[in-house]
């Protein structure tokens, strides 16, 4: 079958886009005066999903108003997409009282938001409780950042226990962090396909292990899957391995660029040993702003030199 042209698929595509942008607002339109609950949610998911977050929040709060829950939980979502924190709350507040479990954890998800860091345990406690293992791994996530490591490793290992394999995959993690006991491999390459830190813990305990060629394997692999997570171990494998600065270079930025602030750092050492002190201040400075401590005791001591 011959494909179509470049300009052709172009033109098709817009052509797709028109005639839906035109569903939507017929549809918008008939539905003015709905009081089909069902259909208005329908319609509100649909021009959510096509960025109509106005549109789609009023045929929320109409469904709402009819007396839907799920119309509620929908325009606690669409009021979320807009970072209208606070009103979210109260949305997600109401789709609980009338029976909504399922926004236990997007409730949890915009206390943070909002800085309260109590209530959104105590949402993500009532996902848990409701059977939302997801919800339940965020409060195991949000207690490790609050430093209650110990209780964070204890709900992700008792979700575990209940068949969840992501959280065991990180429970893994943690426990290789805190232990780098060799015995976690097999859990560590389960865990891979659900975590992606899995795989550069795996790496790491491949490399302690003596295993330098399988672990640069996994490593690219992350890499090639897009896991933020593998470029900066995969940047210090090639420096301190193989004594490829070319390949590190390339794996810091790489890293950089999908969004890891701490590739600044490494980074930065590395055109510092190449004498390239001015692009090393600018990776420097660059992790400092981002709240990298290492980045910025390097600039400082750099700047003092």
């Amino acid at each position: 079958m011959t494909s179509l042209s470049g300009r052709a698929c172009a033109q098709v595509r817009a052509d797709i886009i028109g005639v839906m942008t035109e569903d939507l607002d017929a549809r918008l339109w008939r539905l003015q005066a709905s009081e089909d609950a069902d259909e208005l949610i329908e319609l509100g998911c649909d021009l959510a999903e096509a960025g109509r977050q106005t549109d789609a929040e009023w045929c929320f709060r109409r469904a709402a108003a009819l007396g839907d829950v799920t119309g509620y939980y929908d325009l606690g979502n669409s009021l979320a997409a807009q970072e209208r924190w606070t009103e979210a709350v109260d949305a997600y507040e109401v789709a609980l009282a009338g029976g909504e479990i399922d926004a236990w954890r997007n409730l949890g998800l915009v206390l943070e938001q909002l800085g309260d860091l109590a209530g959104a345990m105590e949402a993500y406690r009532g996902a848990a409780e409701a059977g939302d293992t997801e919800g339940g791994l965020q409060l195991a996530f949000l207690l490790r950042e609050q430093g209650e490591r110990e209780h964070a490793l204890a709900v992700a290992q008792e979700l575990a226990a209940a068949g969840n394999e992501e959280a065991d995959a990180v429970a893994a993690c943690w426990q290789w962090c805190a232990t780098l006991d060799p015995s976690l491999e097999d859990r560590l390459r389960a865990g891979a396909t659900y975590f992606p830190a899995a795989r550069a813990d795996l790496a790491a305990l491949l490399l302690q292990t003596g295993r330098a060629v399988e672990a640069r394997s996994v490593l690219e692999r992350g890499a090639k899957l897009g896991e933020q997570v593998a470029w900066l171990p995969l940047g210090n494998l090639y420096r301190e391995e193989l004594a490829d600065d070319e390949a590190a270079e390339e794996a810091y930025r790489a890293g950089i660029h999908a969004g890891d602030t701490y590739c600044h750092h490494n980074l930065g050492v590395l055109l510092a040993d190449r004498g390239d002190l001015a692009g090393a201040a600018e990776e420097f400075r660059r992790g400092a702003d981002a709240g990298d401590q290492l980045a910025a005791a390097a600039l400082a001591l750099l700047q003092d030199s």
